[in-house]
């Protein structure tokens, strides 16, 4: 779903978070802060951000805070870094709906609109309240251990169950809303939103989904029955995965946060009630952006 984010809606209280230990994020964040605090916006600077790339650049005269801060005040959050830094943003400022812009200062940058050298330059469209909003499911996870639930998390790109370092495969059982649907002998299963269809699950051969989607695709790593192919169910279906056999088993979330497995544990997935909002310069097209990031019709290159 796109809005507009309105100029009625020009954000007072923006807050930087940054990829660590790079020079080059330093050097992006200090500029735009003073950028921004020339404009008048009160800048907050995430706190984990502040305490690496402060040993890099001074950033005394900005106000440090946690995730929590930065959800009960600022309007929005500047994600400087790549992919990996905005999953994290993602997970711990979707509950607060605090929308998310992003520069990338990583590699393809699939959520991370912006270009470093147009950074500032952007700046003037979104403090004038010119960018476009689009929501993006997220998924709920429970793992489920002898009745009980021993962990629970989110993810906005993807939910894995593999089977860790060992080198056989796991075996698992697939529920949706109640209903048996297979035993799936493989290396694990991607459980996807939409966001996430450009990552993992794309390399592994799963379908893209358009993010204004909210279907969930489930992916098998490597199946042992060449039939079990990858299927897309309703954003609304309860999916498990009852892990019955497996040397050591794990579960991932947004590939940065890992939890070992038992056989017997479940893995409970639907989606989450809550959205994040990322915010598109003007001019944004998701299909621009994929045939740019993926190179789609480019002619072969020379020897």
């Amino acid at each position: 779903m796109k809005s507009s984010f309105g100029s009625s809606r020009s954000p007072k209280t923006i807050a930087l978070v940054g990829k660590y230990h790079s020079l080059e994020i330093a050097e992006s964040l200090r500029g735009l802060a003073e950028y921004l605090h020339e404009r008048g916006v009160s800048v907050f600077i995430e706190r984990e951000t502040a305490e690496h790339v402060g040993r890099q650049v001074d950033l005394a005269r900005w106000v440090t805070c946690g995730f929590n801060d930065i959800g009960a005040h600022a309007d929005l959050a500047i994600v400087i870094g790549g992919d990996g830094t905005m999953l994290n943003a993602a997970r711990r400022l979707s509950r607060y709906r605090v929308p998310l812009v992003g520069v990338n200062q990583g590699r393809l940058g699939f959520m991370t609109d912006i270009a470093r050298c147009d950074m500032l330059t952007c700046m003037d469209d979104l403090l004038d309240g010119r960018f476009t909003a689009e929501n993006r499911m997220l998924l709920d996870a429970e793992v489920v251990r002898d009745g009980r639930e021993i962990a629970a998390n989110q993810a906005l790109n993807d939910v894995v169950v593999d089977k860790g370092a060992i080198g056989r495969m796991i075996e698992f059982e697939l529920f949706i809303d109640g209903e048996f649907i297979y035993n799936l002998r493989s290396d694990g299963l991607i459980v996807s939103t939409p966001t996430g269809s450009t990552a993992y699950s794309l390399s592994s051969g799963g379908p893209i989904l358009h993010p204004t989607l909210t279907g969930i695709a489930l992916v098998p790593l490597c199946p042992h029955a060449l039939t079990n192919r990858p299927i897309i169910v309703n954003d609304r279906a309860d999916i498990e995965l009852r892990v019955t056999h497996a040397e050591d088993p794990r579960v991932h979330f947004d590939g940065q946060v890992t939890l070992d497995l038992n056989p017997g544990d479940s893995v409970r997935l639907r989606r989450s009630e809550y959205t994040i909002c990322f915010l598109h310069p003007p001019g944004y097209s998701y299909f621009a952006m994929l045939r740019q990031k993926l190179r789609w019709s480019e002619g072969p290159k020379g020897v």
